[in-house]
């Protein structure tokens, strides 16, 4: 492939977005191009956005303005924005950044062929509309080359909800979930290309109902794939944590024992600010629920602090309940307003004061987190090696409950499940030897 062009992916964000590049690679792929590590040399440079943090999209024509040079040295070099900060810009991208050729929202990636035939010609596309056809219906196949073993499969986009926070039902649309049947032939095609793990994604995942059985009902069928040996999913709602989905992580030897059960706030009177639609006490009741059912279950959470409102009182509600549910791992944000969201609109917690929340929580999380990590010292746990580490000899993967472990094995482990000892704990993962 010597004519080959090369297609350089920035990713920002989240899994889905992970996933959003890999299957936008793929359909480049199909029409000609390979993959770069780096910029300079790329014939198209594609940034993935993300709309989730402050000033996303200032950022966004930051990064852009850095690609001045290449453009002067390679007009024929391409640059799109994908994404959802290319759906909440738009044209506004277009027009305040002449470097731009293509703009793609996230629901329309499916017509990136069309799209940079006709940037080839000279002329600019723009595409950022919910479109009526499943995007997935139209995406090049996946490619049969060797994967590994780990992979993202979106099965849900969209939400409902409307968290007076979040753009995401803006920018990803209404919730939509991909019919069963389909999920599960393209996780088969990833088991047969090596994958051994697979996360499933959406933004309201336990909300997915392209199966009868709900979310359970997938997990259920794609347990059945001989050699898929593990399945985890994320993000997930509190109020929407079925019963069948609760038994599913006590009885299906397949699902990991880690969820990610995003609360954002332990105070009721924010919690309604927010249009969360759940309690702190309902949340309690879940956690219980969940725990009764898998005792093992480690837990992850998101926080928000610094929302608009947030008083003391609010703030060390949030504490409490920390220290009540205890988490493994979690990921707390200052709040920063989002254009558009009803949130926006209300007098922001001086800066400040909300840094200051920032630290302290964050140090209680940490100690949690710490806590939890130190707590598999001794144990056996069960590793899916992912990699070869940075010593030799060594091999880094994930236990059941998500936390990185480092061993030394040898090579041909590497894609295989693996029992080990945990022998010490580290800032951000654990070292372990081999059960032999």
């Amino acid at each position: 492939m010597a004519d080959a062009k090369k297609l350089f992916i920035k990713t920002y964000g989240c899994q889905m977005n992970v996933y959003d590049s890999e299957r936008m690679a793929e359909t480049l792929w199909a029409q000609g191009y390979v993959h770069t590590d780096t910029a300079d040399d790329a014939d198209m440079i594609l940034l993935n956005t993300c709309h989730i943090r402050e000033k996303a999209a200032e950022k966004i024509y930051s990064e852009l303005g850095k690609f001045k040079g290449l453009k002067a040295a390679n007009p024929n070099l391409k640059i799109g924005v994908a994404g959802c900060v290319a759906q909440a810009e738009g044209a506004e991208i277009i027009r305040r950044q002449p470097l731009v050729d293509l703009v793609v929202g996230p629901q329309s990636y499916h017509k990136l062929p069309q799209m940079e035939a006709s940037v080839q010609s000279g002329k600019r596309a723009l595409d950022t509309d919910f479109p009526e056809e499943d995007k997935f219906d139209h995406l090049a196949k996946r490619p049969k080359a060797k994967r590994g073993p780990t992979a993202f499969l979106t099965v849900q986009e969209g939400c409902d909800k409307f968290c007076a926070f979040c753009v995401v039902p803006y920018t990803r649309g209404a919730e939509v979930s991909r019919p069963a049947d389909r999920v599960f032939s393209e996780a088969v095609d990833l088991v047969e290309r090596g994958v051994r793990e697979i996360t499933l994604l959406g933004q309201n995942v336990n909300a997915y109902h392209g199966h009868p059985g709900g979310l359970a009902g997938l997990i259920w069928q794609l347990s059945e794939i001989l050699d898929l040996e593990r399945i985890r999913f994320t993000t997930s709602h509190p109020n929407d944590m079925d019963d069948a989905l609760i038994e599913a992580h006590g009885t299906c030897d397949k699902l990991m024992p880690y969820l990610h059960l995003p609360v954002q706030s332990g105070s009721d009177r924010i919690l309604k600010a927010m249009n969360r639609k759940h309690t702190r006490d309902s949340y309690f009741n879940l956690v219980d629920r969940i725990r009764k059912a898998r005792p093992d279950l480690l837990l992850s959470g998101d926080f928000i602090v610094g929302f608009p409102g947030e008083t003391d009182q609010d703030f060390s509600d949030t504490l409490d309940l920390v220290r009540h549910v205890g988490y493994g791992q979690a990921y707390s944000f200052k709040y920063s307003a989002r254009p558009g969201t009803p949130a926006a609109e209300k007098d922001s917690v001086d800066p400040a004061v909300a840094s200051a929340r920032l630290q302290e929580l964050q140090a209680l999380l940490t100690e949690q987190q710490y806590a939890a990590q130190a707590a598999m010292v001794g144990r056996e746990v069960k590793v899916l090696f992912e990699k070869k580490g940075r010593r030799e000899g060594q091999l880094i993967g994930k236990s059941e409950y998500l936390h990185a472990v480092h061993a030394v094995a040898p090579d041909h482990m590497v894609g295989k499940v693996v029992r080990v000892r945990i022998i010490n704990d580290m800032t951000n993962s654990l070292t372990g030897e081999l059960v032999v």
